[in-house]
């Protein structure tokens, strides 16, 4: 896809102790991502999907290498200043939604506004056209344990677009949904790509999912390869 960069990863290298050994997940990811591309990364559970995502979020540091969104590099950004970023550049989306539970869906969804924003501002007409946009406008009152699987998910992506982020990470949106529900998430994931020209990276073991992407890449060896379609 030819578009201007908005993600370049340069040499990306990541490592974990286990025990007595030292595994190496990542060893190497070279990566561009345009703006407004939704790419695909599949491989083998183990291959380091979540971390490669986790890295480009911010929330695990690499061991080498570096992240560039724009001019800014994450790794030199101080603590607050990434939080910042994060909050506002970025929305995330696990295999788990992980709502909180003693709060409503529309108050899970306000959640990153409120964090941002400390002092008193009304987000409540941004969060409520995310949940009817999500098909869940009459859910909006329910805790998470009355909603369906798929409903808190849709919830949590409601969440992670609350900011208006321009990258969405997601991390097996559909793994932990059953086919038909999961096939829904993925019909709503590409109409949201479109509707809001976001930029997309999903890690998946969904091959329908991937194949909807502008395009994916294999993670093997702890490098990315290009993936035949």
């Amino acid at each position: 896809m030819k578009a201007d960069p908005i993600i370049k990863v340069n040499g990306l290298h990541k490592s974990f102790p286990r025990g007595p050994e030292v595994i190496h997940v990542l060893t190497g990811v070279e990566m561009t991502i345009g703006r407004g591309e939704g790419l695909a990364v599949v491989g083998a559970s183990g291959s380091g999907k979540s971390t490669l995502l986790h890295l480009l979020g911010g929330l695990e540091h690499p061991d080498k290498g570096s992240i560039l969104y724009g001019e800014r590099e994450l790794a030199r950004l101080k603590t607050d200043e990434l939080a910042a970023f994060r909050n506002q550049t970025i929305g995330f989306v696990f295999q788990f939604h992980f709502l909180l539970p003693e709060f409503t869906a529309f108050e899970n969804v306000l959640m990153p506004a409120l964090l941002a924003y400390p002092r008193p501002r009304d987000h409540g007409e941004r969060a409520a056209e995310l949940l009817q946009i999500m098909g869940l406008e009459n859910r909006s009152q329910h805790k998470p344990g009355q909603l369906s699987g798929g409903e808190q998910q849709r919830v949590a992506l409601a969440r992670a677009l609350m900011m208006n982020p321009a990258v969405l990470l997601a991390d097996e949106p559909t793994g932990d949904l059953d086919p038909e529900t999961g096939e829904r998430m993925r019909d709503l994931l590409i109409s949201l790509k479109e509707r809001l020209q976001l930029t997309m990276v999903i890690a998946t073991h969904n091959l329908g999912l991937a194949q909807a992407m502008d395009r994916i890449v294999m993670l093997k060896g702890g490098r990315l390869e290009p993936y035949e379609r």
